[in-house]
């Protein structure tokens, strides 16, 4: 190839592009790795995760937290570099980390914008030249290497950058506003990838507008979600804090579940447990011997008033009135209502609202000890673009950062440089 030829092309630098941009250029010190994003300002995803504060990863990760791929590759992914490395090298880069209740780690700062500075200096650090907005129109197999190919602006003509080695790291569909409109999916088929469906994951659902849960907005509490087959066998459950919105549900249990629901077949339901762990046999008899109590003040030690009265409201039973009046019909009307209410979900919020795309390259498709396309060789792909999707807490950037350092180490030494 020609002598201009760089030796590492690394498409998307967000974060597996800039993780596997600093590992090719730590693993070939001297190597011509460049970064290209079309992105004027890197690290928009990076820049809002966790609030602004960025999930950097969990304190314990395994295959368990995943969805798309089959969890035992995932699995050999993530063996390759741990929660441990994660740590140490964040650590390397100035970038203490700190584990919360939850079990997720941020950095001590509480800055995502310390993390997004932090990978750009290793980056430069690492010999990587990071050229943006320039985005990637195209990939092309040329002998033995690739052609990168600028899209043209207005009316100009597009740059081509001749690579031996290309990583795509594109990232999916989810949150547009940052870039992601899902080109890297067109770029993989083009290189002959398969791309399973793609749709929002980590999403928040949505409800009809008039149901009972909309009017309780700003409203949270611990509950449990449990999708059902079309059968009504029991299926993945969630447990964690639920939101109430004006447009139906969000929280961390339910951007845990959107994927699961947005990919079960017709005539699958949703049901929401307000008290995790009671049945609703086992607060119907606790209901029956409150005697001259009322269900409201009983469960309101529980739950959240308004909750409370809104579904008493939702179970036609009157909440102050003593629970000896209410007819068997009613009573157990209301442990149902509050241990297995079925969910009239009617979508998702969308891209625009979703944390990460559920779908993308399959894992089988690529060679798990180096991320080398077993289609395309020279290519690899990581991050997000894989078929690969996790809950949220960080699980998502640890997979970033270990399929972004796998694919990089391996992009660098399969240069031969």
């Amino acid at each position: 190839m020609a002598d201009d030829t760089i030796d590492v092309a690394v498409i998307g630098a967000g974060a597996a592009g800039l993780m596997g941009a600093i590992a090719a250029g730590r693993a070939r010190p001297g190597a011509a790795v460049v970064a290209f994003d079309g992105a004027r300002l890197l690290g928009a995803k990076i820049l809002v995760a966790g609030g602004g504060r960025c999930n950097v990863t969990h304190d314990v990760v395994t295959e368990a937290a995943y969805a798309g791929s089959p969890r035992n590759a995932v699995r050999r992914v993530l063996g390759r570099f741990t929660v441990g490395r994660t740590v140490e090298f964040f650590h390397g880069l100035g970038v203490d980390l700190k584990r919360e209740a939850t079990g997720k780690l941020f950095p001590t700062t509480d800055r995502a914008r310390d993390v997004l500075d932090a990978l750009t200096a290793a980056a430069r650090d690492a010999g990587v030249r990071l050229r943006h907005p320039w985005r990637v129109q195209s990939v092309r197999r040329s002998g033995r290497g690739f052609e990168v190919v600028s899209a043209p602006e207005r009316g100009g003509t597009p740059e081509m950058v001749a690579a031996r080695r290309v990583i795509l790291a594109t990232g999916g569909k989810s949150l547009p506003r940052s870039g992601s409109d899902g080109h890297g999916y067109e770029i993989a088929r083009s290189l002959g990838h398969t791309v399973t469906r793609t749709f929002p994951g980590l999403v928040p659902l949505t409800l009809p507008r008039d149901h009972f849960l909309c009017a309780l907005s700003g409203l949270a509490a611990p509950a449990t979600l449990e999708l059902r087959g079309p059968t009504g066998r029991r299926g993945v459950s969630f447990t964690d804090s639920t939101l109430c919105t004006h447009f139906g549900l969000s929280g961390p249990g339910v951007l845990d579940i959107s994927r699961y629901w947005l990919d079960a077949p017709t005539g699958s339901t949703l049901a929401m447990n307000w008290l995790p762990g009671v049945s609703a046999e086992q607060l119907d008899a606790e209901l029956a011997a409150l005697g001259g109590e009322s269900p409201a003040r009983f469960l309101a030690r529980r739950l959240p008033e308004r909750l409370v009265r809104a579904l008493c409201g939702h179970a036609a039973v009157e909440a102050g009135a003593p629970a000896h009046t209410l007819t068997r019909e009613r009573r157990r009307g209301l442990a149902r209502a509050m241990t297995d209410l079925v969910l009239p979900i009617t979508g998702d919020r969308g891209y625009t609202y979703a944390e990460v795309t559920a779908g993308g390259v399959p894992l089988a498709e690529l060679h798990l000890e180096s991320m080398e396309s077993r289609i395309c060789p020279g290519l690899h792909v990581c991050g997000e673009l894989c078929d690969v999707d996790g809950r949220i807490g960080g699980y998502n950037f640890q997979w970033a950062w270990a399929s972004g350092h796998v694919a990089g180490v391996a992009a660098a030494e399969g240069t031969g440089c």
